[in-house]
């Protein structure tokens, strides 16, 4: 036999023949005429060359060959059955693969959005890729991801990216510094008071630097004294020690720390968000359309509301505002 010669229906109308003992019974699920249900069980036996029905008291009965053709038979659909499902499921985005590249700071907000999504979507596998807005921007050029999230997006006419998640920027001291003793007494600052005190910096291409030296640059300020230090952490360390004071986004701070303090300056919080980011020219996956309608229908459950963008319903449409 070879089995190049079988295709799936004669298996299906085979199996059906033998599940219901029937040939008519058979062809009334298959909607064929019995004639045709007959004359496709006469070319399956004779492709494989052994008898595979015995008519026995109006029922149907398979020989030893017909029962291991059946078994074999079943497996083979089974199997693409499974398939198939999987396929659809892929179509739906329920399952799949999908990659994520973020900005250092968003490691504060992600991991929990991500536990949420992967509650309702087990069969998705998710890559978390996290680095300085550097590293980002160059797996963004690489299209290394399907979705990104920055504080300070890309630009180009390629970049598509809508806000989601308020980021406001804070103005820390230490806390036995004399800013914080003048504003723990309920004073509120200028910002010209501290131009001369050291601040603490990210790297040059750091979005919260980016912004924070945008504001100053509004202000006509120029500090006298920073220091770089490439890590959030390292720098509310460095904080917390009396090294200098620094502007670093509400979610890299402990709000229980007796080491520091938030600063009540004129302008402060500055205003910032993070983007969720994807390329025009790359094709939204699967994975990637649901985590975006995940996003717009439980972002609230997954962080405080006062922190999501208010239109945020709308991500989806902004993303793919046409159904394919």
């Amino acid at each position: 036999m070879d089995v190049r010669h079988l295709s799936f229906r004669l298996l299906q109308v085979y199996v059906q023949v033998v599940r219901l003992a029937s040939v008519s019974a058979a062809a009334r699920l298959l909607h064929l005429t019995q004639p045709t249900v007959s004359l496709q069980l006469k070319k399956l036996a004779d492709e494989v060359g052994q008898p595979l029905l015995e008519y026995r008291e109006g029922k149907v009965h398979t020989t030893y060959i017909g029962d291991a053709l059946f078994q074999a038979a079943s497996d083979v659909l089974s199997r693409f059955d499974d398939f198939s499902v999987l396929l659809e499921e892929a179509k739906g985005g329920r399952s799949g693969t999908l990659s994520l590249g973020i900005v250092t700071t968003a490691k504060y907000v992600m991991p929990t959005i991500l536990g949420a999504f992967d509650k309702a979507n087990p069969k998705i596998a998710v890559t978390l890729n996290v680095g300085n807005r550097a590293h980002i921007l160059n797996r963004f050029g690489h299209q290394d991801d399907d979705l990104y999230l920055f504080s300070q997006p890309p630009s180009g006419e390629l970049v598509q990216a809508c806000r989601i998640i308020r980021n406001p920027l804070q103005l820390i001291a230490p806390a036995g510094h004399w800013a914080s003793r003048y504003c723990a007494e309920g004073g509120e600052l200028d910002f010209a008071a501290l131009k001369n005190e050291r601040f603490l910096m990210r790297e040059p291409g750091s979005a919260t630097r980016m912004q924070f030296e945008s504001w100053l640059s509004s202000q006509g300020v120029e500090l006298s004294k920073t220091m770089q230090i490439e890590s959030n952490e390292a720098i509310r360390l460095s904080v917390a020690s009396g090294l200098g004071l620094a502007v670093l986004s509400t979610y890299t701070l402990d709000q229980q720390s007796e080491q520091f303090s938030v600063l009540k300056v004129k302008g402060f919080p500055l205003t910032s968000h993070w983007y969720l980011v994807a390329r025009k020219d790359k094709r939204l996956s699967a994975p990637a359309r649901r985590l975006i309608q995940f996003i717009a229908e439980h972002l609230t459950d997954c962080i405080e509301a006062q922190w999501v963008v208010d239109d945020i319903q709308q991500l989806p449409l902004q993303f793919f505002p046409s159904v394919d």
